[in-house]
């Protein structure tokens, strides 16, 4: 169990590193005015690339913008839970010690999220509403790849039913590739936006796994 452990912390810290190196990168290299309104953004020729094949939809994009409401829903189902648990307990410590670090996650989530919206990396390969919005990471993949798989671990540690179980992983997952891939065809972030966001939320996760297993 701690050699497991010690993985899952050796996994988190290599993925917040390669976040960290990525980010980086995009400041960096290969950097051009390829935007609205001459907006800058690193790896232009790739972004260029998959963005002019990827093109706009905005169907798509208002439809994982809505879907985006489904992981806060999690969040709040979690929070009522653990809230229960405190008002039956009587005493916070006595919440599930997973439930405990849930909500210190939703914490580090919000507050990353908060940090690239104030220091912006880069803004959006479109307009919305005529506005450049700041665009990395991908604050709906982050969402979505940070509070679903978190999600998959709760249940399975409180379903006992196995095909119940593997149900619910199996939809979930689902929701999350259609997600990722739809934000990325939707045409309203870069391509590194989208890789960006996996990279953080796969080092939140891993990070989150290793301290409650």
């Amino acid at each position: 169990m701690k050699k497991e452990r010690q993985r899952y912390f050796f996994l988190a810290i290599c993925m917040l590193v390669a976040f960290l190196l990525w980010t980086v990168a995009i400041r960096f290299i290969d950097v051009e005015a390829i935007g609205p309104r001459e907006s800058t953004v690193g790896f232009a020729t790739i972004n260029r690339f998959i963005h002019n094949l990827m093109g706009v939809h905005m169907s798509l994009y208002t439809i994982t913008d809505w879907l985006g409401l489904v992981p806060l829903m999690f969040v709040m189902g979690f929070g009522i839970l653990g809230l229960v648990q405190w008002i039956k307990r009587k005493n916070l410590l006595k919440v599930d010690y997973s439930i405990l670090v849930l909500g210190g996650f939703y914490v580090v989530v919000m507050a990353a999220y908060i940090l690239f919206e104030m220091f912006v990396i880069n803004y959006r390969p479109i307009l919305i509403n005529g506005y450049l919005e700041a665009s990395y990471p991908s604050s709906t993949t982050m969402l979505v790849m940070c509070v679903m798989p978190t999600a998959i671990m709760q249940f399975n540690s409180r379903i006992k039913n196995n095909v119940l179980k593997l149900c619910v992983a199996y939809t979930i997952t689902a929701f999350i590739i259609f997600m990722v891939i739809g934000r990325l065809v939707s045409g309203v972030h870069w391509f590194t936006d989208i890789v960006g966001g996996a990279l953080l939320s796969a080092g939140l996760v891993l990070m989150y796994r290793a301290i409650t297993k």
